[in-house]
Parts: structure tokens; C-alpha cells; sequence
């Protein structure tokens, strides 16, 4: 059975938290839920938005019926001028090709697509994309990590994950895989390993340029 890699988008192939969270609390805020770039970013991150819709509603505030697509086209725009790879991703790939590897995200399918083709890293995954749109429950649930592993062909033992939430490493073990936390996002700081360690990551690194050799020696 071949072992398989199974990458997070946003915050771990691309460095989209700090972007996105900024465009999420200025549009909430907007929209009657005043909140900050940092408190986004502890409450919100590793949810999909049906998911934050649903806590701001439980909160008490109802957003309008656009407010997710709206919220899009301030991601898309924000993407196109500020995104960029997580540090030494293209290198880690680079060293990485050959092996079986996908992409299992919260975000939709096409803003993983997107986000892919615009910091040049959709060719290394061979269109292998995974929305936690297309299963029942996301993160921290397995659904989306076991599909994944079906699709790919592959036994959930055989698979290690790439992860930078709780909510990932979380549904991640759930679904019986190996998981590293990684803490190299520009929306991370080295703090977060504990917190990483406490949802279940066997291993948690910073430097994303090491990875290929931390999955050789730890295999």
C-alpha cells in the first residue's frame, strides 16, 4: 500500500491566514459582529464559513444571505495582490515529487484552486484537491481526510498530514492518520506547538524546508 501526504491549503501550501482573517474581521465587523484581526484568528481559524456564519448566528447576529459570497470576492481580490507560498514550500515540493500527495481543505473547491494557481503550486498536486464541501461534516470530523484516502486509493494508516489547527490535527487522528503540526505560517508563533501537541500531532516543526528530510527520518 503507498503511503500518501495529505497537505492543509490555507496556512500550510499558502500563507492565507493573516490575509483572509483581516478581510473576515473587517467584513464581520461591517456586518454587526465587531471583532479583531487576533480574535478571528483564535476563534475562526480551520472552520469552514457556513461554520463561522453559524457561531456569529449562535452569538446572536444574523449575517445576510450574500455575506458568504460576498466575503469571497474580498478573499479573491485580497489573494491576487497579497498571496504567497508558507517559507521554503516550493523547495520542500521540489524535493517531494514522485511521492503521493493531495490536498484536504476547508476551503471550497475553487478557492483551492485558485489559491494553488496563483502561487504557482497547483502543478504539484495533479488537480488531487479535497473540499471539506463535498462531505458531511468538516474539521475536526475525519470525513474529509478519510475521503481523501479513499479517493487516493490509499489506507488511512498509510497516510501522513500536514496540518497547522486543532481542528485539522484533530479530524486528522480521528481518521487514524499520522499528523505534523506545523508552525511556520505567518499567522502562527512558536507558542502554538503546545497547542498543536494537545490535539493529537505526533510531530510539529517550523520550517517547512525540512520536511522532506523529517519524513524520511521519522518514517
Amino acid at each position: 500500500m503507498k503511503k500518501l501526504l495529505i497537505f492543509d491549503c490555507d496556512g500550510v501550501l499558502v500563507d492565507s491566514e493573516i490575509v483572509a482573517n483581516r478581510v473576515l474581521a473587517a467584513h464581520l465587523s461591517r456586518h454587526g459582529y465587531p471583532v479583531t484581526v487576533a480574535e478571528c484568528l483564535s476563534t475562526f481559524v480551520g472552520r469552514t464559513i457556513p461554520g463561522v456564519i453559524k457561531m456569529v448566528a449562535d452569538a446572536g447576529v444574523t449575517l445576510p444571505d450574500d455575506f458568504e459570497a460576498t466575503l469571497r470576492e474580498k478573499d479573491t481580490e485580497a489573494f491576487a495582490r497579497e498571496l504567497k507560498p508558507t517559507p521554503g514550500m516550493r523547495a520542500a515540493l521540489e524535493r517531494l515529487h514522485g511521492s503521493a500527495m493531495c490536498v484536504a481543505s476547508s476551503g471550497s473547491p475553487d478557492k483551492i484552486r485558485r489559491n494553488l494557481e496563483t502561487t504557482g503550486l497547483l502543478k504539484y498536486f495533479d488537480l488531487h484537491l479535497f473540499s471539506a464541501h463535498d462531505v458531511t461534516h468538516p474539521k475536526p470530523a475525519p470525513d474529509l481526510f478519510l475521503m481523501a484516502a479513499d479517493r487516493m486509493g490509499t489506507r488511512p494508516d498509510c497516510c501522513t498530514v500536514i496540518e497547522d489547527t486543532a481542528l485539522g490535527v484533530e479530524g486528522a487522528k480521528r481518521a487514524g492518520m499520522r499528523v505534523m503540526g506545523y508552525t511556520g505560517g505567518a499567522h502562527r508563533v512558536p507558542a502554538d506547538e503546545k497547542m498543536l501537541r494537545a490535539a493529537g500531532a505526533d510531530l510539529v516543526f517550523a520550517d517547512m524546508a525540512q520536511l522532506p528530510d523529517l519524513l524520511r527520518h521519522s518514517a
